[in-house]
C-alpha cells in the first residue's frame, strides 16, 4: 500500500444513465429503507420473542444483522454518488470499503453453511440436537464465521492494495470491488489473481460443499419420515434457507469464480447489485413468508403495537 501516485479513486457508478440519476436515487433509497426495516424487524423479534430463542433463529438474527451492515457498506456511498458531482473516494477509503464488503460476504458464506448444519442436526440427529447445538456451540460457530470473514478478507484486500496504482484512477463500478480495482493496478497482477482466486474458491466452494452434503442427508431423512406434518414442517424451514443459498451463492460464484478473460463490466455491475442490494432485501421476506413461527411472532408484535397505540 505504498509508492502510489494515486491517492483517490473516482467511482463512476451509474454515470452512464444521466437521465435517470434521480429516479435511481429514490429507488435505491427506498430499497435501503426496506432492507433496514425488514432485517431490523427480524433482529428485534428474534431477540424479544421467547418462542424464537433457538439456534436456528440465533443464526437468522446473525444473518439479518450482517445484511444491515453489508448493504450499509455499499448503498449510502452509491446514493451519494447518484446526486453528487463529487464521486471521489480516498485510496484508504476504497481499501476499507473493499475489506468490509469482502469480510461480510465471506461471513455470510460461512453463516449459510452453519445454518445448513443446524438444519441437518435438527432433522437427522433430533435426539442429540440440544447437546450439539447448545448455546456455547452456537456462539462459537458464529464467532468462527465472523472472525474468518475478517481474516480472509484481510488477505484478499492486502493482495490487491500492495499493488502500485499510478493511474488511471476511475473505477467503472458503483463500489470498490475486486475486478474493477485490480484492473487499475499498473503492474503484473497474475500471481495476485491466482491467490485471490484460490481464496475465493475456498470461501465459496468449501461452505457450499458442506451445504450440499448436509441437505443430501436432510433429503434422505425427509423421505423416510412417516408423518406428512413433520415432513411439511421440516421442508418449510429448509426451503427458506435453500432459497437464500441459491440467491447468494449463484450470483457470487458467477462473479468471482470466472477467469479474467470472461469479465464484463456490465454483467459484473448487475451481479454485484443483485447480491449487495437485492439479496439483503429479499432475505427477510424469504424467511418470514415461508416460516410460520416468524409470521406468528411478527403478527404478535403488530398486535402489541396496535394495543399500546389505542
Amino acid at each position: 500500500m505504498f509508492n502510489n501516485t494515486v491517492t483517490e479513486f473516482i467511482i463512476l457508478g451509474f454515470s452512464a444513465f444521466t437521465d435517470i440519476q434521480f429516479p435511481f436515487f429514490f429507488l435505491f433509497f427506498f430499497i435501503y429503507l426496506i432492507i433496514l426495516l425488514g432485517n431490523g424487524t427480524v433482529v428485534y423479534i428474534v431477540n424479544s420473542d421467547p418462542s424464537l430463542h433457538s439456534p436456528m433463529y440465533f443464526f437468522l438474527c446473525n444473518l439479518s444483522t450482517l445484511e444491515i451492515v453489508y448493504s450499509s457498506v455499499v448503498i449510502p456511498k452509491m446514493l451519494a454518488n447518484l446526486i453528487s458531482e463529487d464521486k471521489r473516494i480516498s485510496f484508504h477509503g476504497c481499501a476499507l470499503q473493499m475489506f468490509l464488503f469482502l469480510s461480510l460476504g465471506t461471513t455470510e458464506c460461512l453463516l449459510l453453511a452453519v445454518m445448513a448444519y443446524d438444519r441437518f442436526t435438527a432433522i437427522c440427529r433430533p435426539l442429540s440436537y440440544s447437546l450439539i447445538m447448545c448455546q456455547v456451540r452456537c456462539q462459537q460457530f458464529s464467532a468462527f464465521a465472523w472472525w474468518s470473514g475478517i481474516l480472509l478478507s484481510l488477505i484478499q484486500t492486502t493482495l490487491i492494495f500492495v499493488q502500485p496504482f499510478c493511474g488511471p484512477n476511475v473505477i467503472d463500478h458503483f463500489f470498490c470491488d475486486i475486478p474493477p480495482v485490480l484492473k487499475l493496478a499498473c503492474a503484473d497482477t497474475y500471481l495476485n489473481e491466482v491467490c485471490i482466486f484460490s481464496v475465493c474458491v475456498a470461501i465459496l466452494l468449501a461452505p457450499f460443499l458442506l451445504i450440499l452434503v448436509s441437505y443430501s442427508q436432510v433429503l434422505y431423512t425427509l423421505l423416510k419420515m412417516s408423518t406428512v406434518e413433520n415432513r411439511r414442517k421440516a421442508y418449510s424451514t429448509c426451503m427458506s434457507h435453500l432459497t437464500s443459498v441459491t440467491l447468494f451463492y449463484g450470483t457470487a460464484s458467477f462473479m468471482y469464480l470466472r477467469p479474467r478473460s470472461q469479465y464484463s463490466l456490465e454483467i459484473d455491475r448487475f451481479l454485484a447489485l443483485f447480491y449487495s442490494v437485492v439479496t439483503p432485501l429479499l432475505n427477510p421476506l424469504i424467511y418470514s413468508l415461508r416460516n410460520q413461527e416468524v409470521k406468528t411472532a411478527i403478527f404478535r408484535l403488530f398486535n402489541i403495537i396496535f394495543i399500546r397505540s389505542k
